[in-house]
């Protein structure tokens, strides 16, 4: 008997109307809008607060270390979770908005860094409840045809609310005339005002999916309730949790190592750019001073790009992946992208540095759609939050490593250029391209 249909408690799924896709996918703006606030300005605020450059890699250990133990957990909760009201996701919705709104408040008011870095912990665990039980809602409401759409929609929101984010604290300071200089060592208003915004954005966005997007119940409520009985114990619970890592599909596997390459490039542009750019671009490696802060919010300019493409990009991928095939497209944007990420070595003028944005912003497009998309499809239905969240450990395996291992390089093999670490994080970018040629998709004729 087919294991797919032992496990899946799901009813048929019915085809969704654009709407109903934006509706159930909306939320992503305002986590996105967190994420991209957390990824343009949490090592401007802790060179603010005193954090050297070589230690800003291990202080984003924060980041993958809480998304390598919440996602498999809330993963694995939300699947053995139902309520006749709230649903299956979200709950977990709407409890990860809520802390995460408050961290985001919180972030800029650190006085002190290992406050900062606290919070940072705080907040990433927050997003991570959120975002998780996003990626499997579109596995759970969507036919396998439509959930590349799904995953679309979800990237070009993505997109919108990181180009917002990012472009915060310019607009605070060069429209409404806000102070974007430290006072006394603190953080700049532009910033604080900045997170203040992305927390109430936060929350609302997730309210409308929370009150939008309906989900639907189990096929049969009893089988369903007797076996998140025995879920539910403690044995139960560490089976299920760690048992999964020995039953990943196949296709998992592949992705996991296209995985592994992407995000130590992804990792090493959202650490090191600011402080490349101030160095190399504004001539400033002084987080005091006007120069470096001006570098600070030209990053969430370059951010706001390349998530203002992959917002546009998002829509065009899919119709090219129909024409040729989802791992192709997926192959070709790392490709574009760890090649763009590189460039920034041979960059010395300001405006120039959005070019290579562009590329970034096509394989950021990719990288939110097309692996889920491949993987949606190999998954059991009744295990879909789960092993989603076991997927993120190939996420956050690079980002730990990169964490510890990147500010070594920096200093010791790099002579302190962090634009050095941006090219290495292009290669591995461009290695992650040929890997996805060997991954099987289901949904390719030719798998």
């Amino acid at each position: 008997m087919d294991q797919h249909a032992v496990l899946s408690p799901l009813a048929r799924k019915p085809r969704l109307t654009f709407w109903q896709l934006w509706n159930m996918s909306f939320g992503f703006f305002g986590i996105q809008f967190g994420f991209a606030l957390q990824n343009a300005n949490t090592s401007r605020i802790f060179s603010t607060l005193g954090a050297q450059p070589d230690d800003l890699a291990l202080f984003w250990l924060a980041a993958p270390v809480t998304g390598l133990l919440v996602q498999p957990i809330i993963g694995y909760l939300s699947d053995n979770s139902w309520h006749p009201t709230w649903g299956r996701r979200r709950p977990f919705f709407f409890a990860g908005a809520v802390a995460a709104s408050i961290a985001l408040v919180l972030m800029p008011n650190s006085p002190v860094l290992w406050m900062a870095v606290a919070v940072l912990w705080l907040m990433d665990a927050a997003i991570n409840v959120s975002m998780e039980p996003f990626r499997a809602f579109v596995g759970d409401k969507l036919d396998p045809a439509q959930q590349t759409a799904g995953y679309a929609m979800q990237t070009f929101f993505i997109g919108c609310g990181a180009v917002i984010a990012s472009l915060l604290p310019t607009i605070f300071s060069d429209g409404f005339g806000v102070s974007n200089v430290p006072v006394n060592g603190m953080i700049p208003d532009t910033v604080r005002f900045s997170f203040y915004v992305g927390g109430a954005v936060f929350f609302l966005a997730v309210l409308w999916t929370v009150l939008t997007a309906r989900e639907t119940p189990p096929a049969d409520l009893a089988v369903f309730r007797a076996q998140r009985q025995r879920n539910r114990s403690f044995g139960g619970a560490v089976r299920g949790i760690f048992g999964g890592l020995l039953q990943m599909p196949k296709t998992m596997l592949q992705l996991a190592l296209v995985q592994f390459f992407t995000w130590i490039a992804l990792f090493a542009m959202w650490i090191y750019t600011g402080t490349s750019i101030a160095d190399t671009v504004f001539g400033s490696s002084d987080p005091q001073s006007p120069a470096y802060q001006a570098a600070g919010n030209w990053v969430g300019v370059m951010f706001g790009v390349y998530n203002g493409v992959s917002a546009l990009a998002a829509f065009i991928l899919p119709v090219l992946a129909r024409w040729t095939s989802r791992k192709a497209v997926h192959a070709v944007c790392l490709v574009i992208g760890g090649a763009s990420l590189a460039s920034l070595f041979f960059i010395t003028t300001k405006t120039m540095l959005l070019v290579p944005m562009v590329g970034v912003g096509i394989a950021w497009a990719s990288i939110l759609t097309m692996p889920y998309a491949i993987l949606a499809g190999a998954l059991p239905p009744a295990r879909m939050g789960y092993f989603m969240g076991l997927f993120n450990i190939f996420v956050v395996i690079p980002q730990i490593l990169s964490s510890l291992l990147l500010g070594w390089m920096t200093t010791h093999a790099f002579g302190g250029h962090s634009v050095k670490t941006l090219v290495l994080g292009g290669a591995c970018m461009a290695i992650a391209g040929g890997l996805t040629l060997f991954v099987t998709d289901r949904a390719d004729p030719a798998a």
